[in-house]
C-alpha cells in the first residue's frame, strides 16, 4: 500500500455536499472519494504515471 500523509483540506459547504453524496453514491468515504478524483485528474492530465498513487482505492 502506498504511503498516505495527512493533509488539512478546506472546503466550502456546497462542494463538501457534493463530494459526499457523490461518495455515498459510490460506496466510498469522502476521503476516498476525494483521492479518487484527484488520481483520475491527475492522470488524465498526464501529471500522474500509471504505477503511481495505486493502492487499490
Amino acid at each position: 500500500m502506498a504511503e498516505k500523509k495527512p493533509f488539512a483540506l478546506r472546503l466550502s459547504a456546497g462542494i463538501f455536499d457534493a463530494m459526499q453524496r457523490w461518495a455515498d453514491d459510490d460506496l466510498r468515504s469522502l476521503n476516498a472519494q476525494i483521492e479518487f478524483v484527484l488520481r483520475d485528474a491527475l492522470r488524465k492530465q498526464g501529471r500522474l504515471k500509471e504505477d503511481e498513487g495505486k493502492d487499490g482505492g
